[in-house]
């Protein structure tokens, strides 16, 4: 079965919590703190497998999630760093982050890595605060949780050149004949539900990819039929081979095929009219096709190949025509770089928290510096609630509330955690 998108949630994993521990050995006298780091949380990441075709793995793959780092431990031992996760995925993968429709990234060759969540930091034991003014601190940090996502992948197929046109041209039984490739043949509209792709070697050594695509109608470029389906596996394509079907058999006009490929391949996000392009007239072996395309150039001044894919007719011209068309086309980069997810950094002049009053009349507290603070804090411990009472008073949170108008008694929210105010 051929899936080419998915969508799945995936959470890095857990940094591991530092303990509070002390030195208690023989003839050691005040051995002080002693309480190890927390080890690292996993890390997803995405990788690229020549051997994969489909995303059917990951259809039904809703959730992935990262091992947590292991907790610090006594001694000063930190502890271990957890195993990152890997998922393996075709090559012309491209992962995006589902709610900003952000680029994370695009896979485009053999055990290439994209890292999509990191794995959070492991927090400090209680010997890592140990100073000259802190002998002996008797709390620790929780580790740090990683990174979340709601991405989306989209396979993109991986061909040097790729055939378009409307359904029943004659595409599949070219692919057929010039590869390796053995797509389903049948005569009735959209036979091919799914892009083939096919090895062409030609006498002088040179080859290249080719795909077999399903066939456009009008609107794809809106979704209409297979539309976008279709549309998206053109994207990577360096030429595209446009194959009109001259014999009108089933009463189309070869002409409105023409202009009709044409706006469909103009309307799409990427304006693929742009792309290095071969007109084909197919079926030159039925006898209206030679009256047909008289008509049709009379119209159209381009350079038209003319072949019949069935009975193997001027093929290699053709081939030998795409393969030189490819030779002077470079490859170019699906997505512009704004596209592309930024790794976040708190900057030096982003507040360290944001105050807002609630519908509740909740004086509410947020911002990545807090955030931070939050998570690494042990509430279950009394010293480390103190030590976070501290630095919100440190960041001046305190006289920041006071100006809005905060009295004793008020409830004052930290994310899911509420006290009262008092100063």
């Amino acid at each position: 079965m051929f899936v080419d998108q998915a969508k799945m949630e995936v959470f890095a994993g857990r940094g591991g919590d530092g303990i509070v521990a002390y030195r208690r050995e023989l003839k050691i006298e005040r051995g002080g703190p002693f309480g190890g780091n927390g080890g690292k949380g996993a890390d997803v990441i995405f990788v690229g497998d020549e051997g994969l075709s489909t995303l059917l793995d990951l259809r039904y793959k809703k959730i992935i999630k990262g091992e947590s780092g292991e907790n610090g431990k006594h001694k000063g031992m930190y502890g271990k760093n957890a195993s990152n996760t890997y998922i393996k995925v075709p090559v012309g993968t491209t992962i995006f982050d589902d709610e900003t429709n952000q680029v994370i990234g695009d896979i485009t060759k053999h055990d290439q890595e994209v890292l999509v969540a990191k794995g959070g930091r492991g927090g400090r034991g209680n010997l890592a605060f140990q100073s000259n003014t802190l002998k002996c601190p008797d709390f620790a940090e929780k580790g740090f949780e990683g990174e979340h996502f709601f991405i989306r992948c989209e396979l993109r197929v991986l061909a040097d050149c790729g055939l378009v046109g409307f359904p029943s041209v004659g595409k599949s039984t070219l692919i057929s004949r010039v590869s390796n490739a053995r797509p389903k043949i049948a005569a009735y509209h959209f036979t091919t539900l799914v892009p083939n792709l096919g090895m062409v070697r030609l006498a002088d050594g040179s080859d290249f990819v080719m795909a077999d695509l399903p066939g456009i109608i009008n609107g794809a470029h809106e979704g209409v039929g297979l539309g976008l389906d279709f549309l998206r596996h053109i994207e990577r394509c360096r030429v595209l081979v446009h194959i009109i079907d001259m014999s009108a058999i089933d009463g189309r006009d070869p002409y409105e095929d023409y202009l009709a490929i044409n706006e469909e391949l103009k309307q799409y996000k990427l304006n693929l009219l742009e792309r290095p392009t071969i007109l084909v007239a197919n079926k030159m072996d039925m006898p209206q096709s030679k009256e047909n395309l008289k008509k049709f150039k009379e119209k159209v001044d381009k350079e038209i190949i003319e072949i019949s894919a069935l009975n193997n007719q001027n093929l290699d011209k053709l081939l030998y025509m795409i393969n030189d068309l490819l030779k002077n086309t470079k490859e170019f980069s699906l997505f512009e770089e704004e596209e592309y997810v930024k790794e976040y950094t708190i900057k030096e002049d982003a507040p360290y928290f944001t105050i807002k009053r609630a519908d509740d009349g909740v004086f509410e507290i947020e911002g990545e510096g807090i955030k931070r603070l939050f998570e690494m804090t042990d509430f279950d411990s009394d010293t480390s609630r103190f030590r976070f009472a501290r630095e919100l008073r440190r960041h001046k949170v305190d006289d920041a509330l006071l100006k809005l108008g905060v009295k004793n008694g008020d409830t004052v929210r930290i994310f899911e955690f509420e006290f009262e105010f008092y100063e």
